[in-house]
């Protein structure tokens, strides 16, 4: 166990050893010092010698440097040894016995080895002292009881400290394995909700690009297959539009794998590239496209993100909406930018058809400081409106 100041704050402990310091000079030197002035030189000079000692080593012990020049058991045999002989210049050593009690505490390891050493104080203190005629009623009544009483409560006293601080030890030390366990399952679910976080972010990339793609191949094979009797010259054009499809799904899979781009997208305007996307449904379906786009300044995350949108938008047109005509509009002002898309479908009610292509296009917006509104009924067509604001890079 250490020594009990050091278990506090660094302050207290210097604010203690300081005030303890001044203590322990006025109240435990200085007495001796004026003792011994009225006695012969020889006694005077031993006194100071041993007070000097004393001191010195004190110095050395508490000195600023990171390895004391004093070792504390060198210190503590140099203070007994002290004791011992100012006991025996003064008759007496209980004053200087009872300020010194607290640096047995400071200084010796453990419960047991400050009590030893106080002892051992104690007794040299008495036994030098011991008065030289055969009884002396003064030093009985005196120096031996208040070094008796000093060293008693030196020692309940110290035991109580000494309890409290292995209590506050043990104390902190189970406070910090409570801690490092907490940050232990912290750091786990941060990894887990990390990892689903992926797991959802890659489902939602493989379904708004690989699976769209997939699925437009399926439907322009069949197309052509169908056409190859009758119109060959169709075919060959569903056949071109199937292989550039599986060459944009080679490109997104190499993204989504690590080993291209991380956007997959080329650069350049967001209408150009919507447009183009128009363009390639409009021919593989057949079905009517009005369009009005803006050319929108936007940052790369959001013209994937209107990208994503449309694609997943114009897959449901062709799987779910039976519609002749799609209509896409692109607009922006100061603050936010809008994709509108609507059809003449079927429609659907909103609130029983929240698949993960919808969902996956609100979580997408969210993540950017969007919105996705879906507006549709029964036999009335669909209205998609994809909100996005406009990034201070976009605004630059």
């Amino acid at each position: 166990m250490r020594p009990w100041p050091q278990l506090g704050e660094r302050a207290s402990a210097a604010t203690f050893h300081r005030w303890y310091s001044v203590t322990w000079v006025l109240f435990g030197l200085a007495p001796p010092v004026i003792g011994v002035a009225d006695d012969p030189l020889g006694t005077r000079l031993t006194a100071w010698v041993v007070l000097a000692v004393l001191g010195l080593c004190y110095v050395g012990l508490r000195g600023r440097t990171e390895r004391p020049t004093v070792r504390p058991g060198t210190f503590l045999v140099v203070l007994v040894a002290g004791m011992a002989v100012l006991s025996a210049l003064l008759g007496g050593g209980a004053a200087l016995f009872v300020v010194s009690l607290p640096l047995f505490w400071i200084h010796a390891r453990g419960s047991r080895a400050p009590v030893l050493w106080s002892g051992a104080a104690a007794v040299v203190s008495v036994v030098a002292g011991l008065p030289r005629e055969q009884w002396n009623p003064e030093f009985f009544t005196g120096d031996l009881v208040i070094t008796a009483f000093g060293y008693a409560a030196g020692v309940g006293l110290g035991l109580w400290v000494r309890r409290l601080v292995a209590q506050g030890e043990e104390r902190a030390h189970r406070l910090g394995a409570e801690l490092a366990s907490a940050q232990r399952q912290l750091a786990e679910a941060y990894q887990r909700q990390g990892a689903a976080e992926e797991r959802e972010r890659l489902a939602r990339e493989i379904h708004d690009t690989l699976a769209q793609g997939f699925a437009s191949i399926v439907v322009l094979a069949e197309a052509a297959q169908d056409n190859l009797p009758a119109a060959p010259g169709e075919s060959l054009r569903q056949l071109e539009s199937i292989e550039r499809t599986a060459r944009e799904n080679l490109a997104e899979a190499r993204v989504l794998v690590g080993s291209a781009p991380r956007s997959g997208i080329a650069p350049g305007s967001v209408a150009a590239t919507l447009r183009r996307t128009l363009d390639r449904f409009a021919q593989d379906t057949g079905i009517h496209v009005e369009t009005d786009l803006q050319d929108v300044a936007c940052d790369q995350p959001t013209r994937i993100a209107l990208l994503r949108c449309t694609q997943e938008s114009l897959a449901n047109v062709r799987k779910h909406a039976a519609a002749s005509t799609v209509g896409l509009l692109l607009t922006h002002d100061a603050d936010r930018i809008e994709l509108e898309i609507t059809d003449d479908g079927k429609g659907f009610v909103v609130e029983r058809a929240r698949g993960f292509g919808l969902d996956g296009m609100d979580r997408r917006l969210a993540e950017l400081g969007g919105e996705l509104t879906v507006t549709s009924a029964p036999g009335e067509g669909t209205r998609i409106l994809a909100a996005l604001p406009v990034t201070e890079e976009a605004a630059a």
